[in-house]
């Protein structure tokens, strides 16, 4: 379980995120939504320790994480962010060991377990066949689906998602979110598309203006109203058919 209690960021003396209380269970699949600006980012980036929060406490069960070391959290937790351009000449699979960095010492070598961990992260994502190519001749969603493997490789309880389908194609993203369904680990996911949120997540969290508007199932947040709180905008909530997938269908207010 990941615990937020009144989590608050200030940059500036502007107000980033304000009084954040969450409550994330072992499992979920937890969609964190809202407008540009909102905070998303933010909160996650404070979870994973990159923003250093301004007030409040986050808990790994029922730890706090300001007595953790960042290898500690490490182990707990595992990123993968929509940026994941390197300028250095690695190959996949060298990509992928460094996930098992947190439990090394300098120099220490690789052993067998962390190569096996390895091999079954990149057979996870659907990428073992390539282990070998140089990281850097790989597409964009390709490029993901080797950090997700990485990030995999840490062997943590706990995955955050920071817009990582953002800048990739459909069909890479459904693929993406396909692997993170079936891993059975919680994933925390800041998520642009809506669409995405509903058919993966269990969970939703709405936040604008860095506070929480709404938080509870997909199909608890995931509504009319709600969306047009968030976004000033109309939609509708379709079930297709023959699928019983569900979507969101938007319009302009003034339409």
């Amino acid at each position: 379980m990941i615990k937020l209690e009144n989590l608050s960021l200030s940059i500036d003396r502007i107000n980033i995120l304000n009084g954040i209380d969450l409550k994330i269970d072992k499992g979920d699949l937890i969609g964190i939504i809202g407008p540009n600006g909102s905070g998303k980012s933010s909160l996650l980036r404070c979870i994973y320790r990159v923003m250093k929060k301004s007030g409040g406490k986050i808990y790994f069960e029922d730890k706090d994480i300001d007595n953790l070391s960042i290898k500690d959290t490490s182990k707990k937790l595992a990123v993968v962010s929509q940026h994941n351009e390197y300028n250095f000449d690695f190959t996949v699979f060298d990509m992928v060991m460094m996930g098992r960095s947190p439990y090394k010492k300098f120099l220490d070598k690789d052993t067998s377990y962390d190569i096996d961990i390895a091999l079954n992260s990149l057979e996870t994502v659907g990428m073992i066949d390539f282990k070998d190519r140089n990281y850097s001749s790989l597409s964009g969603g390709e490029k993901q689906g080797v950090i997700l493997a990485r990030a995999l490789c840490q062997k943590a309880e706990y995955l955050v998602l920071d817009e990582p389908t953002n800048h990739l194609d459909i069909k890479h993203q459904l693929e993406f979110m396909e692997v993170v369904k079936n891993l059975n680990i919680t994933v925390i996911a800041a998520i642009h598309d809506l669409n995405i949120a509903l058919k993966y997540c269990n969970k939703i969290c709405a936040i604008k203006e860095g506070k929480v508007v709404a938080y509870g199932t997909k199909e608890e947040v995931i509504t009319p109203k709600i969306i047009s709180k968030l976004f000033g905008v109309n939609s509708k909530i379709i079930a297709d058919d023959e699928t019983g997938i569900k979507s969101v269908a938007f319009t302009l207010n003034h339409i």
